[in-house]
C-alpha cells in the first residue's frame, strides 16, 4: 500500500515525535496491518453522546474531520478543511505525560480556484499539546481548535467554532446545525470490505457556515455548507486494498450523499454509500448500486490523480458529473493525498468534497 494519510488513513511510514531525552515514538501504523491487541470494530455498538465525540484510545486510529464549501459576497468559491488525527502507537493502557503512546496530527487547508494552501502540525498526547474533551466539547492541536459554542447540543454536535492558521492562510468559522447527526453504514458500523475490515462512523452533514477566510493576509467574509465526519477503527483496510475515493455531496434540494470506493488490487472494488434526505433519513447503498467512473486526470507530484468523475446510482435516478474547483488540490503533507472542493451537475446539482488516497 502506498504511503498516504488522510481522513481515513494513517498509513505506513514514520512520524518521529520528540519524547524527551530518552525515548521517541515511531510510525503512524499501516491501516492494512493486523491490529492485535487493539479493540475491534463489531456490529451492534450503541453510540452515546457526548461520550463518542471524544477519543477512543483502545482503537488504533481516529479522526475529527470538517470540510466546508464556501462563497464570498461576490460569489467566488472557496473550500476549507480542518482535520485532527489520533494514533495509538501500541495497544494497552494509555500512559501519562510524555510516556503516552497517543500521538496527534493536524491538517488544515484553504482552496480557491487559483490557489490551494495547506498546513500540518504534529503533537504528543498527554502533555496538553493536543487532544479532545467532551464537556464542554473541544478538539485542538496547538492553536487550531474546534470547540463548542454557546448552546452546544451533543445530538447535533453544534454550534461549533473552528479555527486554523498558518503563515499563508487562516480561517475562523461558525458552524450551526438544526438536525441530528447521522450514523453511517449499518447504524454506525461501516464496512470497508467483504471481510472483517470496518470502522465506527458518523457524520453531521447539515452544518451551515458563516465566518472569515484569509489568504496572504487578505480576509473575506464567507458563508456556506460544511460536513463533519467522525470515524475510528483499528484495521479499516485489507492488505489488498490500495486506497479509496470518497465523496461528501450537498445537493441543491437539501439532500446529502456520502460515497466511497475502496480500491482492491484485483480491480473488484468495494463501494458503499448513504443517501440522506433533507430531514436526515438514511438509505444505505451497496456496491452493486454504485458506479464511480474517473473521467479526467491531473498530474501532480509525479502522479496521475483522477480529479473529474461520473457518478451513477440508478436506484436514485442519479447521474452526475463532478469537477474540482482546483484540480491541484494536493495535500503535500508528510503523507500526501488529494482533497478539495468540487461541484456537480447532471440529473442533480450541488457542491461537495472529494478525497483520493493511495495514488
Amino acid at each position: 500500500m502506498s504511503a498516504s494519510l488522510s481522513r481515513r488513513s494513517f498509513t505506513g511510514g514514520a512520524a518521529w515525535l520528540a519524547l524527551g531525552a530518552t525515548a521517541r515514538a515511531q510510525g503512524f501504523a499501516g491501516l492494512d496491518e493486523k491490529a492485535d491487541g487493539f479493540a475491534r470494530v463489531t456490529p451492534g455498538r450503541a453510540f452515546s453522546f457526548p461520550a463518542d465525540h471524544g477519543p477512543h484510545p483502545e482503537f488504533r486510529i481516529e479522526w475529527w474531520y470538517v470540510t466546508a464549501n464556501l462563497r464570498d459576497a461576490s460569489g467566488n468559491a472557496y473550500g476549507a478543511q480542518w482535520t485532527l488525527f489520533r494514533q495509538a502507537l501500541q495497544p494497552g493502557k494509555t500512559f501519562e505525560g510524555w510516556a503516552t503512546q497517543q500521538v496527534w496530527m493536524g491538517h488544515a487547508a484553504v482552496t480557491r480556484a487559483d490557489t490551494h494552501r495547506t498546513a500540518e502540525t504534529l503533537a504528543r498526547g498527554g502533555v496538553g499539546q493536543a487532544g479532545v474533551e467532551t464537556e464542554p466539547f473541544r478538539a485542538w492541536i496547538d492553536a487550531w481548535q474546534m470547540r463548542a459554542h454557546d448552546g452546544f447540543d451533543a445530538k447535533t454536535v453544534a454550534p461549533l467554532e473552528l479555527t486554523a492558521s498558518s503563515a499563508e492562510f487562516a480561517y475562523a468559522l461558525r458552524l450551526t446545525a438544526d438536525r441530528p447527526l447521522v450514523l453511517q453504514g449499518e447504524n454506525g458500523f461501516s464496512r470497508k470490505s467483504e471481510r472483517e475490515q470496518a470502522s465506527y462512523y458518523y457524520s453531521q452533514p447539515f452544518l451551515k457556515v458563516t465566518g472569515e477566510v484569509a489568504i496572504d493576509d487578505k480576509p473575506v467574509a464567507i458563508t456556506g455548507l460544511a460536513w463533519m465526519d467522525r470515524e475510528w477503527s483499528s484495521q479499516p483496510l485489507a492488505s489488498d486494498q490500495s486506497g479509496w475515493d470518497w465523496f461528501a455531496l450537498h445537493f441543491d434540494g437539501g439532500e446529502k450523499l456520502m460515497l466511497y470506493r475502496m480500491r482492491e488490487t484485483s480491480g473488484r472494488h468495494y463501494a458503499s454509500g448513504n443517501w440522506i434526505s433533507p430531514e436526515g433519513k438514511s438509505t444505505l447503498l451497496g456496491t452493486d448500486e454504485i458506479t464511480m467512473t474517473p473521467k479526467a486526470t491531473t498530474e501532480i507530484a509525479g502522479r496521475k490523480i483522477p480529479t473529474a468523475w461520473h457518478v451513477s446510482i440508478p436506484r436514485l435516478n442519479l447521474a452526475i458529473d463532478c469537477a474540482p474547483l482546483n484540480p491541484k488540490s494536493w495535500m503535500g503533507t508528510s503523507f500526501a493525498y488529494w482533497e478539495g472542493p468540487i461541484s456537480f451537475a447532471g440529473s442533480h446539482r450541488g457542491v461537495g468534497y472529494l478525497e483520493l488516497t493511495g495514488y
